[in-house]
């Protein structure tokens, strides 16, 4: 994927569906689990949208449509897009060694939207982490300080921005991809019980539907994704990577 594709990944895939539902729908968390999903299988943005195309001509075939039932959701997606993504791979094993396109020259965020982007999100950890101090109990405030220090390192990423030259996103990305990555597991080490079993209910909910329809590995890459999104919306704290940004 050349770089706008690659750090713009939901919103391209979203708005294909949106064009294919033919109207402009809010994506489920269900949905931008579905998404992260493909995006961390490295399942390319054009194959998506093949994969898109051919489930939506599946659902135009079968009774649910004719009886005027629309396709709501991405779930109903995930078959045609693995089978696009394995046709894919077993195209390009035979295709020879990749050739690599040469490097774009313009960067697909501008220094200042990337500037904004990093003091927002350091300005919603802080806040964050005040709400953890005003609720935690006497004792160690390990969420809180975890937010502190989060927001920390954030602002020591600011002066890369002011390097000339191109700004290397790829080492950006797996700084913030490992910053992420350690407040995802403090989340699910500190959440409240109660708080765990209303987001797996929930998730039961919206799967319920496609459970027989997916594998084992295709449902577990889900949940995870899934209890994931929603651990960081109800901690009220931002996701960082770069594929956020818009």
């Amino acid at each position: 994927m050349d770089s706008f594709n690659y750090f713009n990944y939901f919103t391209e895939i979203e708005e294909y569906f949106w064009r294919k539902r033919g109207a402009h729908l809010l994506v489920s968390p269900l949905d931008w689990a579905i998404l992260e999903t493909w995006q961390k299988a490295d399942i390319p943005v054009a194959v998506v949208q093949k994969g898109i195309d051919r489930a939506f001509e599946s659902w135009d075939r079968s009774r649910r449509a004719a009886g005027g039932r629309q396709l709501k959701s991405l779930a109903y997606c995930v078959d045609a897009v693995l089978d696009a993504a394995t046709e894919a791979q077993e195209a390009a094993a035979g295709s020879g060694p990749e050739i690599k396109s040469a490097r774009a020259t313009q960067e697909p965020f501008s220094r200042d939207e990337l500037r904004r982007y990093f003091e927002r999100n350091v300005k919603r950890l802080r806040g964050s982490a005040e709400k953890q101090k005003a609720i935690a109990a006497p004792g160690p405030q390990g969420l809180a300080t975890r937010f502190q220090d989060t927001a920390t390192k954030l602002e020591e990423f600011l002066p890369l921005l002011d390097i000339p030259g191109m700004l290397d996103l790829e080492d950006l990305e797996r700084r913030l991809t490992v910053l992420e990555e350690k407040l995802s597991a403090a989340l699910s080490v500190d959440a409240d019980d109660e708080a765990m079993l209303a987001i797996r209910r929930e998730m039961d909910r919206s799967l319920a539907p496609y459970r027989r329809k997916m594998s084992a590995e295709q449902l577990g890459q889900l949940e995870r994704q899934y209890l994931q999104k929603r651990l960081f919306e109800h901690f009220e704290v931002p996701r960082l990577s770069l594929f956020y940004l818009t």
